[in-house]
């Protein structure tokens, strides 16, 4: 019989239901916008009027989402406490001419979005999912969650030098997904196939964005079940807490000092440079209209921002016991140690010692314990959408996450129970 958690596990469920649900960018902010619609939000479109009265809101572009909860009686000036995240992950797209093939078979043509561990997409069962757009100028979320489509590895024998030089593989040539088999190969085959799947007459699709995912389910794993694994936690896993905390804060009740906030973007792992991603106008636009339709002016605006802290949520590495001389040999983040706080003097990171002092306290007030990240002098390190707020808003910002393996691959690996513990530290946060 498994060893019982120290911890309410039942948060976790959630979480892998909800890594489930998010294949992509637009199905993880439709499926976070659905569950802030049951505790009481309400959807709001850029293109209308907004009140300023209190309550939960939340607006969806893309693959971002930006929800807010307004209480009773905030004056324009009000700071905000704002939970950063992403909704993309590093995998396969598929490209605007997707039907290719040859010797035999039929094969879908895919690009290589983000930086994945290219070897963790061979040889898995893949689904295809995204969104479509149609002729009349809505859109469609399409999901065939079923093993579509494979990548596979080439045989041993005929490759016997990956024994001692490695696997190499070029992005262009041995990434192409097989999807059934046929030399009448003709445009139009997968668009017409993914019309069919959903139901929408023929020649209405004319424009996509779809992205192949390993369809085997999220799992806990180990003798005592202590360990998760599954696909897209970074950075699901911080979209997922972050929905959680924002909606336990506005079913609080209590008088909150701060407007909490989250902001799950989209194209970090590209660089977050468009208009749904952190480098873009969207949640300066979302924040600032906020404190305008309270009947606030500029200065109202300034004021709110030099209150505001935002928490930018992202995964972080958990020492690797095969590989424990990459980590820095002070700094060992371990699964189920509780959130990591980042570090990095080069501003990777955004956290500086008023950010983690912040933190801290959060931390403190949970009862959460909390670990720090550092990279490796010897190691180039990886950044943030952290740095981006704190440049582009003026927003005091710091970098935490969750310690993870695998970062990047199609299947990731974290503690059963840190999910449970950055929910808890971003509640606290929210509330001040």
């Amino acid at each position: 019989m498994s060893a019982p958690s120290r911890f309410d596990r039942g948060h976790t469920d959630d979480l892998m239901a909800f890594l489930a649900a998010g294949p992509t960018p637009y199905h993880a902010v439709a499926n976070a916008g659905e569950r802030l619609e049951k505790a009481g939000f309400r959807q709001v479109n850029e293109t209308d009027a907004w009140d300023g009265t209190s309550g939960g809101r939340y607006v969806l572009r893309g693959g971002a989402i930006i929800a807010w909860y307004v209480p009773e009686g905030a004056a324009p000036h009000t700071p905000f406490r704002i939970v950063g995240a992403h909704t993309d992950s590093p995998n396969l797209r598929v490209k605007p001419r997707p039907d290719t093939g040859g010797h035999g078979f039929r094969q879908v043509a895919v690009e290589i979005y983000g930086g994945p561990l290219m070897n963790s997409w061979l040889d898995r069962d893949l689904g295809l999912a995204g969104r479509l757009s149609l002729r009349d100028g809505s859109t469609r979320l399409v999901d065939v969650n079923r093993p579509l489509l494979r990548v596979p590895q080439l045989a041993i024998h005929l490759d016997r030098s990956v024994s001692s030089e490695g696997l190499k593989l070029d992005k262009q040539r041995h990434l192409q997904p097989i999807w059934g088999l046929g030399d009448d190969v003709r445009d139009g085959d997968l668009i017409a196939f993914l019309e069919q799947e959903s139901g929408l007459p023929a020649g209405s699709v004319t424009g996509w964005d779809l992205m192949t995912y390993a369809v085997e389910p999220p799992a806990y794993l180990g003798r005592d079940q202590e360990l998760m694994a599954g696909p897209r936690m970074d950075n699901l896993l911080s979209v997922h807490a972050g929905t959680a905390a924002l909606a336990a804060v506005a079913a609080g009740g209590a008088e909150l000092p701060y407007i909490p906030v989250l902001a799950a973007f989209d194209h970090e792992e590209t660089g977050s440079q468009s208009d749904t991603g952190a480098d873009g106008p969207l949640l300066g636009s979302v924040l600032e209209r906020s404190v305008l339709a309270r009947g606030g002016s500029y200065e109202d605006r300034a004021r709110a921002f030099a209150g505001t802290v935002c928490l930018s949520s992202d995964m972080g590495h958990a020492v690797h016991p095969n590989y424990a001389e990459r980590h820095d040999p002070t700094h060992h983040p371990r699964a189920n140690g509780g959130p990591i706080l980042k570090v990095n003097v080069n501003n990777r990171y955004a956290t500086d010692g008023s950010g983690r002092a912040v933190f801290a306290a959060a931390c403190e007030k949970a009862g959460v314990p909390f670990q720090t990240f550092v990279s490796n002098n010897s190691m180039p390190c990886g950044t943030t959408i952290g740095p981006i707020t704190a440049a582009r808003h003026g927003i005091r910002t710091v970098d935490i996450g969750a310690a993870i393996l695998s970062m990047h691959s199609a299947r990731e690996l974290c503690g059963a129970d840190d999910p449970f513990l950055l929910a808890n530290a971003l509640v606290a946060f929210l509330e001040g």
